[in-house]
């Protein structure tokens, strides 16, 4: 070959991999933004961005009446996890019990070899838990096989355990996912999965523990793998958006879900709680913890929310589905909230506007009563929509 010919050749390569090189970074960039919205459409947190130090994962605003304590520091996902942020030093005692190839890929971001990785092949019913801390992260129905050589799952075990950072290192651009609570490495997430999600969280066998489910068919979580111990509590006060959203920005509230409740339907849907008679008035399920906010609490700021003096109707919401009513857990929940309404009555502002709130134990689960989760639209609505009710103010 000519020195001429060799010359050109040398060029016309160098060309070919700056073009090619340019193509799998545009594509690589695309496949991030869209990456990006598929997680923003999932609830996920931001990416790069960390999470806000409340009582719950939301970015809801605080109420601002409410006392601030040392607790509050922490935080805790929607399933009544502890995903307070571990110290460093921490962070440092427990990687003293993982091996130098477990390390590799939890500390230093490392990659383990496709098709070699423990847990890739494993079937069995269970959960997957951070190999650093146990906190859950993947459960096994939401995995699936993706031919990529890693464990890959379309969903987390909740959306509050990952954290999300971009990820420019090896000349391309990804989204990396780390385990919120201790930030150790788990691999990264890409936008080829399948449905609901379109997500592929693609992880490290040496980033897991596999818990196995009991036998009848319960976790078999221990130790750091368990939720804080937390309580439930029922309120129907008119349309569940604005009470959802508003209970949600309590400190000490775990969770707060949108359903329906009291009625004589069992699974309803929103068109039948709306036009058919069903019986069921529009409810939220709260997921709290009592060792920060007491069910007494809750009840008063259930009459703050709500006007508890209108018959079948909040606002220009007019219904039965929009009565308002308390659907005691327990009999203790029972005999508090019957002295809390008899309280409410001698008050002056309810002698002229009596309260019309119904009283009664929360139906148990298999009967038509029951709590039934609403669909999925209507499930943390102003968080997924934007913008927030504005917190009404203290009469007291």
């Amino acid at each position: 070959m000519s020195l001429q010919r060799s010359i050109g050749f040398g060029l016309a390569l160098a060309a070919a991999v700056t073009i090619s090189t340019a193509w799998m970074l545009r594509t690589a960039t695309s496949s991030v933004s869209n990456t990006v919205s598929l997680l923003a459409a999932a609830g996920a947190p931001p990416v790069d961005a960390a999470p806000a130090a409340s009582s719950s994962p939301s970015v809801a605003p605080k109420d601002p009446s409410m006392p601030a304590t040392s607790p509050e520091a922490r935080r805790y996902s929607r399933s009544a996890y502890d995903i307070t942020r571990i110290p460093d030093a921490e962070v440092q005692r427990l990687a003293r019990s993982l091996s130098p190839e477990d390390a590799k890929v939890i500390l230093a971001k490392g990659t383990e070899r496709p098709f070699c990785g423990n847990l890739l092949d494993n079937k069995k019913n269970g959960v997957y838990v951070c190999k650093l801390c146990d906190l859950p992260l993947f459960a096994s129905d939401n995995k699936f096989d993706s031919g990529t050589g890693w464990p890959s799952f379309f969903q987390p075990f909740d959306r509050d355990h990952i954290a999300y950072e971009k990820d420019e290192s090896l000349g391309m651009v990804r989204v990396e996912i780390l385990c919120t609570r201790c930030h150790a490495h788990l691999g990264h997430v890409f936008d080829d999965g399948p449905k609901p999600t379109g997500l592929r969280y693609c992880v490290n066998s040496a980033s897991l523990e596999f818990v196995e489910n009991k036998a009848d068919g319960s976790r078999g979580f221990e130790g750091a793998s368990l939720p804080i111990p937390t309580q439930s509590a029922y309120f129907a006060g008119g349309c569940f958006w604005g009470v959802e959203d508003l209970f949600q920005r309590l400190p000490g509230v775990i969770n707060v879900e949108s359903g329906y409740m009291g009625g004589k339907v069992s699974r309803p849907t929103y068109k039948q709680v709306c036009y058919e008679d069903t019986g069921h008035a529009e409810t939220i399920r709260i997921v709290f913890d009592p060792k920060r906010i007491t069910y007494r609490e809750l009840l008063r700021q259930f009459f703050r929310f709500h006007d508890p003096t209108t018959l079948n109707r909040q606002g220009p919401d007019v219904g039965t589905q929009y009565r308002s009513a308390i659907f005691a857990a327990d009999q203790a929940q029972l005999d508090e909230a019957r002295a809390f309404l008899d309280e409410q009555s001698k008050r002056d502002k309810f002698r002229k506007r009596p309260i019309v709130t119904e009283l009664q134990l929360a139906s148990q689960p298999g009967t038509p009563g029951q709590f039934w989760l609403a669909e999925d639209y209507h499930q943390d609505y102003h968080e997924r929509h934007g913008g927030h009710c504005a917190m009404p103010s203290e009469d007291e």
